[in-house]
């Protein structure tokens, strides 16, 4: 009889004490708790969910967050374009001026055709793998090594390849990420503004004599582009010609007297 009383007097104390730690949680998560913020949630709402990066920041919540409750610029978002910004504007009652939209473009077009190979890679098909193995299967070690890598890493599909089997982006789809940029192994895809009307399609550093043993379509620092046309933008740095975006011009006539033909559209029609 005593062992059943001491039974029932363990599981009625047992119950007495789950109900007043269950009180004692309740009453405490009820006081403790934190208040979320209205303003975060509704502007996080508003962002495109890509969680790209784009904004220096892991993900959208963060950015929201980091608006709200940190001070941060309104016009990080660059996926979102000047629409998501007007409607920022709007939410909190704040102007800011919109930044250019950058995308990503590979700036080179050596394939099977034009550029020649060191050996025959038969390995993983990815960048960083085939750079591992005397920096890439190409002779010229400043091009597109053709993997997928930065494909693979795409948030939202803007790169695939192209009708001639180079990687190519999509600028409608880029959302600026730099993601495919970080994890190129030769640095061939650099960020343009979106409103970039011509690339030099290389980025080999050697000289011109190296680069047409190797491929046919590299910048060979011949600098056509910056003694005939010295109003386009064009600069030869390191044997290598690039453009300054700042600077509006006609580059047309650029791209034709090219003699490599590696001054193009970033942009052109598959």
């Amino acid at each position: 009889m005593n062992i059943v009383l001491g039974i029932l007097f363990a599981i009625i104390s047992i119950g007495i004490l789950g109900a007043l730690l269950g009180a004692l949680l309740s009453f405490a998560s009820e006081k403790l708790k934190v208040e979320e913020d209205e303003r975060v949630k509704n502007l996080e709402a508003i962002l495109p969910q890509y969680n790209c990066g784009a904004c220096g920041y892991s993900g959208c919540s963060g950015y929201a967050d980091a608006v709200i409750n940190g001070g941060e610029e309104i016009n990080k978002c660059t996926p979102g374009g000047e629409s998501l910004l007007v409607s920022i504007s709007a939410l909190l009652g704040v102007e800011a001026t919109n930044k250019e939209r950058m995308v990503a473009q590979v700036h080179c077009r050596g394939g099977q055709e034009t550029s020649k190979d060191q050996y025959n890679y038969d390995g993983i098909k990815d960048c960083n793998a085939k750079y591992q193995l005397y920096s890439g299967d190409k002779l010229c070690k400043f091009g597109c090594l053709g993997d997928g890598s930065c494909i693979n890493v795409c948030p939202v599909n803007a790169i695939s390849y192209d009708e001639d089997n180079l990687v190519w982006v999509d600028k409608d789809k880029c959302v600026g990420c730099e993601k495919c940029v970080d994890i190129c192994p030769t640095n061939v895809m650099k960020m343009i503004p979106y409103t970039a009307d011509y690339i030099v399609a290389c980025s080999s550093q050697e000289k011109g004599k190296d680069v047409k043993n190797k491929c046919s379509v590299g910048c060979i620092a011949c600098s056509i582009c910056v003694r005939k046309f010295p109003e386009a933008g064009f600069v030869v740095d390191k044997n290598l010609s690039s453009v300054d975006y700042t600077i509006k011009s006609d580059r047309t006539a650029v791209s034709e007297a090219c003699p490599v033909k590696c001054i193009i559209h970033p942009y052109k029609e598959k």
